[in-house]
Order: structure tokens, then sequence, then C-alpha cells
């Protein structure tokens, strides 16, 4: 018998593309609940989600990285989104556009209110750069709560995979920071549950209190 998938699989498996904004002023309206993915241009972040939606194609990788200027929006139900956040850090995008990409980041960071949480996506061999560091630091700042994926982790075996794990952890107590953070790879799936355990917590899934769609079903068995 196939094993019964996540709960929040279940979820993200229904993720389908929303919308883009180039600034918050074009993101859909802050109702309901959402959580962002962020990263350098080549952490593995469209892959991801990707995997999350067991789809190969919903969030795109550009070919030229650091292209993606635009927030990107993907509805999992009427009230919970994914959002995919502009890639960073890439040394051939000119400092102007690096500039105007950061503020509409960080509009959308300290404006979104339906924003519950933060996926800071890292690769597993090159972890906690300058620009991840200063993101940390920026949502410690918001009270923003953020969960590290180390992402890549087929690359080491899985000695050296959880020795650079443990070491993630003790740089981030010494640094002051709160954020969770595990291992990912979207070529073995590892570590999917256990980041679908962290959406499910910032979105509120499986919900807290049966949806209406679930009590008119219990209510029509009972009858």
């Amino acid at each position: 018998m196939t094993p019964a998938l996540h709960p929040v699989l279940q979820l993200t498996s229904r993720a389908s593309f929303m919308t883009s904004a180039p600034t918050l002023a074009h993101c859909p309206p802050d109702i309901g609940l959402e959580v962002a993915f962020a990263g350098r241009s080549n952490a593995g972040k469209s892959s991801c989600i990707n995997a999350l939606a067991r789809q190969k194609q919903l969030a795109r990788a550009s070919k030229t990285p650091g292209r993606t200027q635009l927030i990107n929006f993907f509805t999992l139900d009427e009230g919970r989104r994914l959002v995919d956040l502009p890639g960073y850090g890439y040394a051939k995008v000119a400092k102007d556009m690096k500039r105007e990409w950061q503020k509409h980041l960080s509009f959308y960071l300290q404006g979104r209110h339906s924003l519950r949480g933060l996926i800071l996506l890292m690769d597993v061999r090159h972890p906690l750069t300058d620009f991840d560091v200063s993101m940390l630091e920026w949502a410690r700042g918001h009270r923003l709560d953020v969960h590290c994926v180390l992402t890549k982790a087929d690359k080491f075996n899985r000695g050296p995979a959880m020795n650079a794990l443990q070491a993630v952890k003790n740089d981030l107590k010494a640094r002051n920071f709160t954020a969770s953070v595990q291992l990912f790879s979207t070529l073995k799936l590892t570590g999917l549950e256990e980041l679908g355990d962290k959406l499910g917590e910032w979105l509120d899934y499986p919900p807290s209190e049966p949806e209406p769609e679930l009590l008119v079903e219990a209510h029509s068995r009972l009858a």
C-alpha cells in the first residue's frame, strides 16, 4: 500500500501560478497566509518550490542567473500562498539593478501583513554568505520567523551532510539567531516532509479549526 502523502504536501501539490509583481503595490490583496522563499540565484529555490508542488515547471529557473526580478505568487487554496522572491547576490547583475531589487524586497518583507515566515535557502556547500546573514539580521530586527533550508544535500554523504548541518546550527547560535535549519535535496527528496511540517505550522494547515467544506461533508455523513 502506498503511504499517505503528508497533509501539507497534499496542499502544496495543488499549487498554481497566481501572479507576478514588480513592486509591493502590484502584489495580490494582503489577506490570508503566505510563506516566502528567498536565497541566492543558484541556491535551488525554484527546484525546492517545484518539489513541494510535485511539478517540474511551476517555478521556472532562469537560464541567466539573477534575471528573475519579480515577486511570484502561487496559490495553494483560497487563503494560502507560496511566494518566490527574486534571487539575490549575483555578481553579473548591475549594482543599480541590485539596489532596485533589494528595495522592493525590503518593501515586501516589511509591509506584507499576511507573511508568516521566510524560508531561506542556502547551498549546503556554501552556507551563510554575507547576504544570508544580512537577511537573518533583518528578519531578527523585524521579528520574522526564518527556517533555513540547506539545499543540494545529496552532494555530501550522510556523515559530512550532518556535520555541515551541525556547523550551521552552531554558527546560527553563535550569532544569536533563532532560525531553525534542515537539510534538503530535490534530487532525493530528502527533507521534504520536514519542510512540510514547517509550512504547516506557518500556514495553519491542517487547519486548527475544521474548514467549512469539511463541516458540510461531516454533517452530510451524519444525516
